[in-house]
């Protein structure tokens, strides 16, 4: 799991961090909150407006005498790039600093045809979105289908990314950009996407995937946790109980994802007699009402609900988000998690616990990427020394 940095109470960036939540102060109610001298937060203040991190949104409602300024954060004053990729397509976003999106691109792709190609497509896909004369870009954040070591970048042995293992992935993007590049596995950064902007307040919280693949992404005491190589939230590749010796593409048998995922579905229904070849055919099968595809979704919920049981009787999360392609097709798919979740685990753990499905959607993704990349901008670490320099 990350670790709070320690921060220098009179550091910029602390002082930042304190008007990120929306509220704009003077420069009276900043001395208030943080003890600071008024002479250093004007000097702090001073900094961050010269850096465009920080604006004077007016005069405050005056009680006699010269009205106070205001000062609250400006989030446009950099632009953020962002990529949620998947194994058939990726969303490419340009947002600011709020983790608010100013333009979105679907690409379609094929995961398996290497960093080679897939990189470059989402490098000439940001440089289209980007407008002329925009702010200048504080970074890049990546999220891809695989486990990731999130301190170099590079994918660690991706079980359905051939020619990504170990390959880096930051070196190749920042020749291209010249900005910092962050990786990570694309569930993390779908929990951390749904954490910052639609469930800030669940201090722990397991977001599951459904898609072509089946991960999730833990968020613990508020923070992303990564486990000790990025390997956290592997819940694809757990044995379910009635996995047998269904053969996985990861090369064991009785993956959850090989009994749960879109595909495992899709070909249940042929063998029942259905046509349906990809995820997106058992979504429009649920929703258009068929009897088959739907038990079928329900029953890849059990499934999945069986193995996140004892997640949740480990883990102890107030909530559980579920999303991914497969969580289009409506309740069925939660139905079904509800169903095992709550007849396995510990009564205690699931007393308050809520189940519920994506609020960000599919933009979930690329709204973590983004937060990542703010996250890092304006860290201690890199914000306080662009601003000394």
């Amino acid at each position: 799991m990350e670790s709070a940095p320690t921060v220098d109470a009179a550091s910029p960036a602390a002082l930042l961090r304190l008007l990120m939540d929306g509220r704009p102060r003077t420069r009276a109610d900043i001395v208030a909150e943080t003890g600071l001298a008024r002479s250093t937060v004007r000097a702090r203040l001073d900094l961050l407006m010269a850096a465009g991190l920080v604006s004077d949104i007016g005069d405050d409602v005056s009680t006699g005498g010269r009205p106070a300024s205001r000062f609250a954060f400006h989030a446009g004053a950099r632009q953020v790039l962002a990529a949620d990729v998947g194994a058939t397509h990726a969303t490419v976003a340009v947002a600011d600093l709020g983790c608010r999106l100013l333009a979105v691109e679907q690409i379609e792709l094929d995961i398996a045809d290497g960093p080679t190609v897939i990189l470059p497509l989402l490098v000439k896909a940001w440089r289209e979105l980007l407008p002329e004369g925009g702010a200048p870009v504080a970074g890049v954040g990546i999220g891809l289908p695989g486990p990731v070591e999130h301190s170099t970048g590079r994918p660690n042995n991706p079980p359905i990314m051939p020619g990504w293992d170990g390959f880096d992935v930051p070196g190749l993007v920042a020749a291209e950009l010249g900005v910092p590049v962050l990786v990570d596995n694309e569930v993390n950064l779908m929990a951390l996407g749904e954490h910052t902007t639609a469930f800030p307040e669940a201090e722990h919280m397991i977001v599951v995937k459904v898609a072509t693949g089946i991960g999730s992404g833990l968020i613990s005491n508020g923070v992303l946790h990564r486990g000790a190589v990025g390997a956290a939230g592997d819940l694809g590749h757990i044995q379910a109980p009635h996995g047998g010796d269904v053969l996985c593409r990861c090369g064991n048998t009785g993956c959850l994802e090989a009994v749960a995922s879109g595909p495992a579905m899709a070909a249940r229904l042929r063998e029942q007699g259905v046509d349906a070849t990809t995820t997106a055919d058992v979504v429009r099968l649920v929703r258009a009402g068929s009897l088959e595809a739907g038990q079928v979704v329900r029953q890849a919920g059990r499934d999945i609900g069986e193995v996140l049981a004892a997640c949740v009787s480990m883990f102890n999360p107030s909530l559980v988000v579920v999303g991914g392609l497969v969580a289009q097709a409506g309740e069925m798919l939660l139905a079904g998690v509800r169903e095992s979740v709550y007849r396995r685990s510990l009564p205690l753990a699931t007393e308050n616990l809520r189940i519920v499905a994506s609020k960000a959607g599919p933009e979930a993704g690329v709204l973590g990427a983004a937060a990542m990349v703010a996250k890092h901008a304006l860290s201690p670490e890199v914000l306080d020394v662009q601003l000394a320099s």
